[in-house]
């Protein structure tokens, strides 16, 4: 498993051609699985479940992608991880509530280190807090694709990015709830560098499920 940390923003178009490119080649065999950490400048990405309603203004360029989920923003201050994994090497029957369930956990597990707590919402995809103002907002979306099994696309975490940049969407088709970040809930600015420290840690504890499945099974 290789972490891969870019540290000067990505073009969404540069990241999806990176992405397709790795999955081939750990598809082939040449490659090795790898979570790549980065930042985007400001975005919408449209994915497969995006109504048209769900963007409000086209203040940032907007892309279409094949991952699951509607409409998200990515920005400066967001850490984004592309989670690039063959589930084939884990599970005989890859399952794909489990890997979700999974990626939940992670940022779960890396809120808490920082003395916030994630939860997940049935029937809402992400993960959401209880802000110290008593409502309820996500701080982390999720939105995934699987080709022959190899994940990729996979999380974004709000970390202290330009909250006002969401407007121009419904983040995720959701307009009951609002959207929060790390900084505002801690009351304090943090780096990303303080983030992917324990990303990795936790990424390591976390996805040891499916080593521990590889060990039984093989």
């Amino acid at each position: 498993m290789e972490f891969i940390h870019t540290k000067d923003p990505v073009l969404y178009p540069a990241a999806l051609s990176l992405m397709e490119e790795r999955v081939a080649n750990i598809r082939r065999g040449s490659d090795q699985e790898c979570v790549w950490l980065l930042e985007h400048p400001p975005l919408y990405t449209a994915g497969t479940s995006a109504k048209d309603d769900g963007l409000v203004s086209s203040r940032f360029p907007v892309f279409e992608t094949g991952r699951g989920g509607e409409y998200t923003y990515h920005g400066p201050g967001q850490r984004v991880a592309y989670v690039m994994l063959n589930l084939m090497k884990y599970q005989k029957a890859p399952d794909i509530k489990q890997y979700i369930w999974l990626l939940e956990e992670w940022i779960i597990q890396t809120l808490r280190h920082f003395d916030i707590h994630g939860e997940r919402r049935i029937g809402r995809v992400g993960i959401w807090v209880i802000g110290k103002d008593g409502r309820e907002a996500k701080i982390a979306a999720i939105g995934v694709r699987i080709r022959h099994w190899i994940t990729f696309h996979g999380i974004s975490i709000n970390v202290d990015p330009d909250l006002s940049h969401f407007d121009g969407i419904i983040p995720c088709g959701i307009r009951e709830f609002g959207v929060t970040s790390m900084a505002k809930e801690l009351g304090r600015s943090m780096t990303l560098h303080e983030l992917d420290t324990v990303l990795e840690h936790e990424f390591e504890e976390v996805f040891a499920v499916l080593l521990t499945l590889q060990d039984v099974q093989g």
